[in-house]
């Protein structure tokens, strides 16, 4: 037998495994930055559903209260900004990261004056739809948290 022909299928083989790790670290990687990808959009479906939320107690709450209109105003512009400011889940940066954060974060901040000043409506209060509203909206701030707890796991595993 040709001694040359025992180092070339060494080789061959070798190769062979090489290249079936790397398509097997491809494939891997491939998998790990869509469940990333699955985890941001389920956390942005949290966001929506929040601002779809907000939309109708804001609606419930001008028709069952006369009261201070800055701070209705105030949550109907947070929420505009925050369903405004999106993220392409393709080119996440931090730059537009922060920009998203904020506009959340002032979503919260403008829901949470508005809750607080609810409270000195007794009558609504004591509404079904706004009870029900608000309970909804305590449901999907957990969501919300579970969601983005989700989407850090995820990225931490594909970087």
């Amino acid at each position: 037998m040709k001694k040359w022909l025992i180092p070339v299928i060494v080789l061959l083989v070798l190769a062979f495994a090489i290249y079936q790790w790397a398509v097997g670290f491809n494939n891997t990687s491939v998998e790990y930055e869509a469940n990333a990808k699955t985890a941001w959009s389920n956390v942005e479906s949290s966001y929506q559903r929040r601002n779809d939320l907000i939309g109708n107690l804001v609606k419930t709450v001008q028709g069952a209260a006369d009261f201070e209109r800055g701070t209705l105003t105030d949550v109907i512009e947070a929420r505009a900004k925050a369903t405004s400011t999106t993220i392409d889940v393709d080119n996440l940066t931090p730059e537009k990261m922060a920009a998203f954060q904020e506009a959340q974060t002032g979503l919260s901040s403008a829901l949470s004056r508005l809750l607080v000043t609810v409270e000195r409506y007794p009558d609504l209060k004591a509404n079904q739809n706004f009870l029900e509203l608000q309970s909804q909206l305590e449901g999907t701030e957990n969501r919300i948290n579970v969601a983005r707890d989700r989407y850090n796991e995820q990225v931490n595993i594909y970087d």
